[in-house]
């Protein structure tokens, strides 16, 4: 999911007509921070195929992110998850109400 909401602030900003504008990307996801800034050359390099040869995980959120990564090239920047940042508390907060909203 924290793939699908890159993409998705990225798709936004980019039907905003936002695009030529600095963007921050704050995110405690190292996955997501380390794979489109440093794995994916690699990625690309090497037909989508892990260090270990085996295929990327998601590669279909990946190609997306990559894309919108090359249009709006915005500030990728990592933060401490639940380490008093007020931004990332609040996101959790709001990703916590709405799993608590599931009927399963």
């Amino acid at each position: 999911m924290e793939l699908q909401a890159v993409i998705e602030v990225l798709r936004y900003v980019v039907q905003q007509g936002y695009g030529d504008r600095t963007v921050n990307i704050h995110t405690d996801s190292q996955y997501v921070r380390n794979g489109i800034t440093t794995w994916i050359q690699s990625w690309l390099r090497n037909g989508w195929k892990t260090a270990a040869r085996k295929p990327v995980k998601n590669q279909d959120l990946w190609v997306r992110l990559h894309e919108l990564d090359e249009l709006v090239h915005p500030r990728w920047k990592w933060v401490r998850g639940h380490s008093g940042n007020i931004l990332n508390e609040r996101c959790d907060q709001l990703v916590q109400g709405q799993i608590a909203q599931i009927d399963i």
